[in-house]
């Protein structure tokens, strides 16, 4: 059978004691057996070996050789293996690090952001930005002597009224936050600060992203204006 559940699965032993310690390492209250909680861990370990023995080699990916590790051997061969061949924790991430670089690299235009969201259009973008700059101010003008209040009017009226005004943005809470605890430099703009730096600064991102995102042929932004 094909089945990974069916599979004779060599895990690394878990005892039923070591079971109870977590258990009771827990808080709450758990509603389980120990030799559920042990047939729990079995089929994970199995599903997990199956999906990485079904994911990817990694020697398409790698720029430089790399020392791999059987899916068979036990955590004590593993930690042998990288000893004998002088492999520290640094390499290894440095390595990872690559791995990395390299799939980011091959999908950076395919994967980049969510610019099929509605929240990510220009009318959530610079909307849900500008008006929350709006109210950040706004909220600090008028109860800015409680900041911890100020803050709080500030971001929940900035959601309220972006969803009223289909402009949501999640960043624009932020914005808005950031006018009642953005210090002296963002106090002394006033009103000036919905234009500068943050209508202009979304703006720019938008630029960017009108740029970016229709450069390869499967992708393209935006999905609506208004």
């Amino acid at each position: 059978m094909n089945d990974p559940l069916s599979r004779t699965c060599n895990m690394v032993d878990i005892s039923e004691e070591d079971v109870l310690k977590a258990m009771k390492a827990m808080q709450g209250y758990i509603d389980i057996t120990p030799a559920d909680f042990r047939e729990i861990y079995r089929v994970a370990y199995a599903l997990a070996m199956e999906r990485m023995k079904t994911a990817i080699k990694a020697g398409d990916l790698m720029t430089s050789p790399v020392h791999l590790v059987r899916l068979a051997m036990s955590p004590r061969e593993a930690a042998e293996l990288l000893a004998g061949k002088k492999i520290s924790g640094a390499p290894v991430v440095d390595d990872a690090g690559k791995i990395v670089g390299v799939v980011s690299e091959k999908d950076f235009f395919k994967k980049m952001g969510a610019v099929r969201s509605p929240l990510a259009q220009p009318r959530n973008l610079i909307g849900g930005h500008v008006l929350s700059a709006v109210i950040g101010v706004t909220a600090y003008q008028w109860i800015g002597a409680h900041p911890w209040l100020a803050a709080g009017v500030a971001v929940s009226t900035a959601i309220a009224l972006m969803h009223l005004t289909k402009t949501l943005h999640p960043p624009g809470g932020a914005t808005a936050l950031i006018a009642v605890t953005g210090g002296d430099t963002v106090y002394r703009l006033g009103y000036l600060y919905a234009l500068i730096p943050v209508a202009a600064g979304a703006l720019v991102m938008l630029a960017i992203a009108l740029v970016v995102n229709n450069i390869p042929k499967n992708r393209r932004y935006p999905e609506f204006w208004l």
